[in-house]
């Protein structure tokens, strides 16, 4: 049977340091003390109702569950070197939550956390809020769904991302990125995608100037785009888009098809540039 710890209050050092099998509920982490790593190096334990306010409260964690939980701003690094664990309805305002951790679903929880996620493999959000600068730097086997996301350099050095159904509101995404697909979703920010490798995008909304140069396998299935001039620079791209480009220049090779474009721009290319650009209309009646 788990034991149970209840309404109580820890702020020393490591408190409850490689605490298992038990309920915490109703705690709150914090006091004079102010004490780091609370629940440090923790086994098969569950969080709920609880509040924390100490730094690095719980690194190399395995097997938890933390609900309906809060984390303020004082709650620096709060999840590092963490395995198998469940992040559901909690607000987390702690800079650098999730750093090199392993399988951790994160769902229906509202995060204020710059450089979020950085390092990380098998991780899962859905029906989430987060503001996070450089969210998800380097990590690995991540899926998204149902997401809104605020922030600048976001999805830079991934590899193997799927998103769905979300608004990501971000500036230089998916740099350098490989084997990434977003579906049915708003992608709003400034020089996107650049450098990326076997990035595709299904039925989506892009806004932003200059996006999604340099970029290696590029498609755009049913997409829109507003706002995006000087697209597609350099860039291997297969793409169908519905609606209007202001402009495309020197793409490196493969055929972009949309209904209107306001400029190809041709000249002043550093490498040989063969893409085509076509009116949809031309390639009904070719």
């Amino acid at each position: 049977m788990k034991e149970i710890i209840s309404d109580k209050t820890f702020d020393e050092e490591r408190s409850l340091y490689n605490l298992k099998n038990t309920e915490v509920l109703n705690c709150r982490f914090e006091g004079p003390a102010d004490g780091e790593s609370v629940l440090k190096e923790c086994r098969n334990f569950f969080i709920n109702k609880c509040s924390f306010s100490l730094r690095y409260p719980m690194w190399h964690a395995k097997k938890f569950l933390i609900k309906n939980s809060s984390m303020d701003d004082k709650t620096r690094a709060p999840l590092w070197y963490c395995r198998d664990g469940e992040i559901f309805d909690c607000n987390i305002q702690g800079i650098k939550c999730l750093r090199e951790c392993k399988n951790i679903s994160v769902d229906s929880c509202r995060i204020v956390s710059p450089e979020f996620g950085w390092r990380c493999k098998g991780v899962k959000i859905t029906n989430s809020t987060i503001d996070a600068m450089y969210f998800l730097f380097e990590s690995k086997e991540v899926e998204i769904e149902n997401l809104t996301m605020t922030g600048k350099y976001s999805f830079q050095y991934m590899r193997n991302l799927s998103i769905k159904n979300s608004n990501l509101d971000t500036k230089d995404a998916f740099w350098h990125g490989k084997n990434i697909v977003v579906e049915n979703s708003v992608v709003k920010g400034e020089y996107l995608g650049w450098f990326s490798e076997n990035l595709t995008f299904i039925n989506c909304k892009i806004i932003g100037t200059q996006p999604l140069c340099y970029c290696k396998n590029l498609k755009l299935i049913n997409c829109t785009m507003e706002n995006t001039d000087l697209s597609f620079e350099y860039s291997e791209v297969e793409a169908d888009i519905k609606g209007h480009i202001d402009s495309v220049k020197n793409p490196k090779s493969g055929t972009i098809v949309v209904d209107s474009v306001g400029e190809i721009i041709s000249e002043d290319a550093i490498m040989k540039c063969n893409g085509i650009v076509m009116l949809r209309e031309q390639k009904l009646t070719a």
